[in-house]
């Protein structure tokens, strides 16, 4: 997807330079930015704005990063990109359980953070890669209704909100129903071959699924684990 104007970017950074050196790269590269120093500021321009992307540092003057993306949300399904200075692993998957999208560590390019969005705006507005067949837009197992062309999700006829990330997962399983997919396959299918986070943040967005999809967590009927590989969208659903 060509960047343009219509791309909104909201950076919340505390540190000026570092949001202000961001936010020119990103103007450069043909993104419309706004930028935030404090949590309250950049979750009352998400809400006033509605951006495409957010790029959310976790380490806030007046609010834990973690708990922005938390509100974010559970408002909106935009694009969240963490900036951390944490390098612990816990951190980033933790954030990642909240709703984030991706992460990116400091010190950091701002060309990857270029390419990070990138990536993301294709993995919305790509889907699955069309085999030799037109795939079918809608998918329909049981209750479990995904349309691929509106991006919408439904189970018993009531809307469920997805992330982006977790629509790109449950689409590349649902798509192929029975097979197992291991942890890398769906990185490579689902999130793209240029997706840079840890194999085990499917993990962390397989569990988000559960909760929005299964009434029992612990017994799942749609996002079944294979022990030793990964996961698969079940045959069985009726």
């Amino acid at each position: 997807m060509q960047p343009s104007k219509t791309i909104r970017v909201l950076i919340i950074e505390d540190q000026t330079k570092i949001a202000g050196w961001l936010a020119t790269f990103l103007e450069q590269a043909g993104f419309a930015v706004q930028m935030a120093t404090t949590g309250a500021d950049g979750l009352r321009l998400a809400r006033d704005d509605r951006p495409n992307v957010v790029i959310l540092d976790l380490m806030l003057p007046d609010m834990d990063g973690m708990d922005v993306c938390r509100v974010l949300r559970r408002d909106s399904d935009m694009f969240i990109i963490m900036l951390t200075a944490r390098v612990e692993e816990t951190d980033r998957l933790l954030g990642l359980e909240l709703g984030a999208d991706d992460y990116v560590t400091k010190p950091f390019s701002p060309r990857e953070v270029v390419a990070r969005i990138r990536a993301l705006l294709r993995r919305a507005n790509g889907g699955v890669a069309p085999g030799r067949n037109t795939p079918p837009k809608t998918l329909v197992y049981g209750a479990l209704t995904l349309d691929a062309e509106r991006r919408l999700c439904s189970l018993n006829d009531e809307p469920i909100p997805l992330t982006p990330t977790e629509f790109a997962l449950l689409e590349t399983l649902m798509r192929h129903p029975g097979i197992p997919y291991t942890r890398e396959r769906l990185i490579n299918e689902a999130l793209g071959y240029d997706y840079a986070g840890l194999e085990r943040t499917i993990d962390v967005h397989i569990r988000n699924l559960r909760r929005k999809l299964e009434s029992d967590v612990q017994s799942p009927q749609y996002l079944m684990t294979v022990f030793g590989v990964g996961y698969r969208f079940s045959e069985d659903v009726l």
